[in-house]
C-alpha cells in the first residue's frame, strides 16, 4: 500500500514546501493539494483565512520536490474549462517528467461559486457536466485531437499540446455517491479516492466493484485510495465533520492495517492533525513506519 502526505493549502507555501521535501527525503510515495479558494463556510477557519491555488502549487513542487509523485485532491470541475485543466494538467506532467496524478471531482462548495459568481448547477446537472468534462480531458491527454459537441462542452478537432510524459495520465476521480458517481468512476477512471474509516471504504470499495462489472470494465484496473483525519498521538477530536482515525500507534497501526486488507492501494494522511514545525515531522516518520 501507497502512502502519501496532503498538507494543508491554507498554510504558508514555505511550509507546504517544507511537507513535501521531508515526504520526498524519507520515503513517502506522494503528494497531495486541495482546490479551494477558500475554506468552507461554517468551517474551524474564518472566511477570510488564506489559501493557496492548487494549479500553482503543483507546478511549484512539481519543480522544485524530486521524486515524490504530485497530485490534486481534487481539481473542481466548475472552476475551470476541462480544455484549460487538460493543458495545465499536460505541462505539469511535463515539468514533474511524469510524476502527476491528475485528481479531478465535480464541484461542492457552495461559497466559493457564490462569491466568485460560478454556477453551481442541481446536483443532476452537475454530474452530467463532470461526465462531458471527463470526456473533454480524456480525448485532450489521450488522442491527437478531441472533438465534443456536449450540452455543456464544444471542442471541434482541438489538440492539447505538448502530451503528458505518461502515456495515459492517470486521472483520479473523487466520488462517494453510490449510485451514480461510482458508475462514473467505473467508466471513466484510472484511480478513485474518497474520504472514509477502514469500513466505509471497504464498502464503497465493493460497490465500485459491481459498477465496473456492469459496464464491463476489471476491477482491478482502478486504483483505490482514501483518505482521514490523523492523530498519531494524542486524543481524538470527536467535533469535526471528517472521519479521524488514529489516538496512539497501536490504533493507527491497526486502521492501517484495515485499509490494507480491504483492498486499499493508497492511504493519503492530511497534515491538519500532525502539528507543526519538528513535531509535525516526528508524526510523519511515525506514520510512514507503520506502513513500510
Amino acid at each position: 500500500m501507497r502512502i502519501s502526505i496532503w498538507p494543508g493549502a491554507g498554510q504558508p507555501y514555505a511550509d507546504v514546501l517544507e511537507v513535501a521535501r521531508h515526504a520526498a527525503e524519507t520515503g513517502w510515495d506522494g503528494v497531495y493539494v486541495a482546490d479551494h479558494f477558500m475554506p468552507n463556510a461554517g468551517g474551524a477557519y474564518a472566511p477570510d483565512h488564506p489559501v493557496l491555488e492548487c494549479g500553482s502549487v503543483v507546478a511549484a513542487l512539481g519543480a522544485t520536490v524530486p521524486r515524490i509523485r504530485i497530485g490534486t485532491m481534487v481539481y473542481g470541475n466548475t472552476y475551470r474549462h476541462p480544455a484549460v485543466l487538460a493543458n495545465m494538467a499536460a505541462t505539469v506532467d511535463q515539468i514533474t517528467q511524469g510524476r502527476f496524478t491528475l485528481g479531478v471531482g465535480a464541484g461542492w462548495q457552495i461559497n466559493e461559486h457564490e462569491q466568485y459568481g460560478i454556477e453551481l448547477p442541481p446536483v443532476g446537472k452537475l454530474i452530467d457536466r463532470f461526465v462531458e468534462a471527463l470526456q473533454v480531458l480524456r480525448g485532450l491527454l489521450r488522442e491527437s485531437r478531441t472533438t465534443v459537441h456536449g450540452e455543456y462542452y464544444t471542442l471541434t478537432d482541438a489538440v492539447c499540446e505538448p502530451k503528458p510524459v505518461q502515456d495515459p495520465l492517470p486521472i483520479l476521480i473523487g466520488a462517494k455517491g453510490e449510485k451514480r458517481m461510482l458508475r462514473v468512476v467505473a467508466e471513466y477512471a484510472d484511480m478513485w479516492n474518497t474520504w472514509g474509516r477502514p469500513e466505509l471504504i471497504a464498502h464503497k470499495s465493493a460497490v465500485l466493484d459491481r459498477h465496473c462489472l456492469d459496464v464491463g470494465r476489471d476491477p482491478r484496473t482502478i486504483a483505490r485510495t482514501a483518505q482521514a483525519l490523523t492523530v498519531v498521538d494524542g486524543p481524538l477530536p470527536t467535533d469535526l465533520p471528517m472521519p479521524v482515525i488514529g489516538g496512539s500507534l497501536g490504533k493507527l497501526a491497526d486502521e492501517i492495517a484495515a485499509y490494507r486488507a480491504g483492498g486499499l492501494d493508497e492511504l493519503l494522511i492530511p497534515d491538519g492533525l500532525l502539528g507543526t514545525g519538528t513535531d509535525r515531522f516526528k508524526a510523519m516518520d511515525k506514520v510512514l513506519s507503520l506502513v513500510r
